[in-house]
């Protein structure tokens, strides 16, 4: 069972976010409130922040005071490639950072509809080179993303698999948005259960993304796509959330290819739970056991 204080925090969230009506959303607005809200965030104890500049991209290095040596966390931000950056995203990303004892770069790449496919992917593959030009090697990497970061993370990988550059040594995942379609079976069979979000939700935010005829494309919607030749990953998921099959169809395309795959699903947890850490133990737990599994790759 799922603690009181998740129980306090699925209710209150799900009573306001439940109410909005996403198609006449200003995501400006959702912007600077997101921003807002996350500047009120405090950072994990021991982790250092700094601003950079990166292809162009504003973004912030993460530094836990025992970090592992030569060893590096890209993380890309969720938001449904709509919403979202370093303020809302510097405090989870921190704790993830120190439980992994491992630098962390978190970059802000370019938001749709202003932005749309393939945007947000070039800017990720740029960075991602941008850190092979400094010195790092590729197994020297791990990818990490949440929600339409996770979806990224993987869109990226599948982009420098294809252009034929070095791959990272592992991808670890929080929810990940990889069917911009909407064709899990969690769709339907979570739609009661998740306190977040509905079907139609998903497909106003796949029209801001892309055109239509491109929801389907291999970097859009990953679940499409021939995995062959990726890392490994790891995957967390919440069992009450309708985007729940996209991992696990992921999870299983990893043991049809070969690919070395962890897939957690946490019982009566909603879409990235994790964001809740110091509030709620399940969060801690989480990224405890995130932590761990990136310090096993060292």
């Amino acid at each position: 069972m799922s603690s009181i204080r998740a129980k306090i925090i699925r209710w209150i969230t799900s009573a306001y976010i439940r109410r909005v009506d996403v198609a006449n959303v200003d995501f400006k607005k959702i912007r600077r409130l997101w921003d807002f809200l996350g500047r009120l965030m405090i950072t994990a104890f021991g982790v250092r922040v700094e601003r950079d500049e990166i292809n162009g991209l504003y973004a912030e290095w993460l530094t836990p005071k025992d970090h592992m040596e030569g060893k590096l966390l890209l993380y890309l931000h969720g938001g449904g490639y709509i919403v979202g950056g370093c303020d809302m995203h510097r405090q989870m990303v921190s704790h993830i950072a120190r439980a992994g004892r491992i630098l962390t770069l978190l970059p802000e790449y370019r938001l749709s509809p202003e932005h749309k496919f393939p945007a947000a992917i070039d800017d990720a593959v740029a960075v991602y080179r941008s850190l092979l030009k400094m010195g790092l090697k590729p197994q020297d990497i791990v990818f990490a993303g949440d929600s339409a970061g996770g979806g990224l993370s993987v869109a990226t990988l599948l982009a420098l698999r294809d252009a034929g550059d070095p791959l990272p040594a592992a991808a670890v995942l929080l929810s990940p948005f990889l069917d911009v379609t909407g064709s899990g079976e969690s769709m339907k069979t979570r739609a009661e259960q998740d306190p977040w979000f509905r079907e139609k939700d998903l497909a106003i935010v796949a029209d801001h993304y892309c055109e239509p005829h491109q929801r389907s494309f291999p970097l859009v919607s990953p679940v499409f796509a021939d995995i062959e030749g990726l890392p490994p990953m790891f995957i967390q998921v919440g069992d009450d959330e309708i985007l729940l099959s996209d991992s696990e169809r992921i999870a299983d395309q990893c043991v049809a290819a070969g690919i070395e795959v962890e897939l957690q699903v946490w019982p009566e947890m909603w879409h990235v739970f994790q964001m809740f850490v110091g509030k709620m133990p399940e969060s801690r737990q989480a990224i405890d056991k995130m932590g761990a599994y990136i310090q096993s790759l060292a």
